[in-house]
């Protein structure tokens, strides 16, 4: 379902933003930073975090990744998240992802970040519904698209 929009999930720099329903029955939607993979995506979050309890009493999310400047382009779904704490470290998922957002592992924040490592759980996403929008030619007029913007086809 994703794999038409790989060229752009791997090279947009953009967090994911993440929609799930708490316990008071309210949405929230968090930032994370994501991988695309054959299909999925991959997101990590300490174990503590409440975004954790909350997609264990319901896997249900909704999704979007999108262009932060004009002009604007991105996908958006709904899918079920899985909860693997093992994939975590099986998967090397946080230096990944700290890598493909950061560039490399030389500074503070992955020190800290990978020094607690082992307390975090990977969030799969598995889409079930994927819609995309490319504002490209709507804006053509008001903003010129930046050279080498990628968005999804």
């Amino acid at each position: 379902m994703l794999g038409k929009f790989a060229g752009f999930l791997n090279t947009i720099r953009v967090p994911l933003r993440l929609a799930c329903i708490t316990p008071s029955g309210w949405p929230v939607v968090l930032s994370l930073w994501y991988l695309y993979q054959e299909g999925l995506l991959f997101c990590a979050t300490p174990e503590s975090a409440k975004v954790v309890s909350y997609l264990r009493a319901t896997p249900r999310c909704a999704f979007e990744i999108a262009s932060e400047a004009p002009p604007y382009c991105g996908i958006r779904g709904q899918g079920r998240v899985s909860l693997l704490p093992e994939l975590a470290l099986d998967f090397d998922l946080l230096p990944r992802l700290l890598t493909r957002y950061l560039g490399d592992l030389d500074n503070t924040l992955s020190r800290n970040l990978l020094a607690r490592r082992s307390g975090e759980t990977a969030l799969v996403i598995e889409p079930v519904q994927i819609y995309s929008w490319d504002f490209t030619s709507r804006m053509r007029d008001v903003v010129a698209p930046p050279s080498g913007k990628v968005c999804p086809s």
